[in-house]
């Protein structure tokens, strides 16, 4: 599910990974955002209208064959940055992928 702070929309993310490098961002330039952030793939940026939205994810599965590791929660997270070329549609923070399956699991399918 995809949540924004002024309106609410369901759709099918795609997939998400980690990342550990949160300052600076193409959003926020060098201010901290804390760390329940996120980067936008290619798919999502839309020449960054998506800075400072949130989104809300859910973890539906591994990408590679290890072991199912998806928590059963979700986590909400601020648009950060755009992640030019990254194969995933969103890359979380550290901290929100943590929340939703465990880091060993890589890249995962969001929705």
């Amino acid at each position: 599910m995809v949540a924004c702070l002024i309106s609410f929309a369901s759709a099918t993310l795609g997939t998400a990974t980690f990342y550990t490098k949160y300052v600076p961002s193409a959003c926020f330039k060098n201010q901290d955002q804390g760390k329940m952030i996120a980067t936008a793939g290619d798919a999502l940026w839309d020449n960054g209208t998506v800075c400072g939205k949130m989104f809300t994810v859910t973890c539906m599965g591994p990408r590679n064959p290890v072991p199912y590791l998806c928590t059963g929660k979700n986590v909400t997270m601020n648009i950060i940055d755009h992640c030019t070329g990254c194969p995933s549609t969103i890359d979380l923070s550290r901290e929100a992928f943590t929340i939703i399956a465990s880091p060993v699991a890589g890249i995962i399918d969001v929705d």
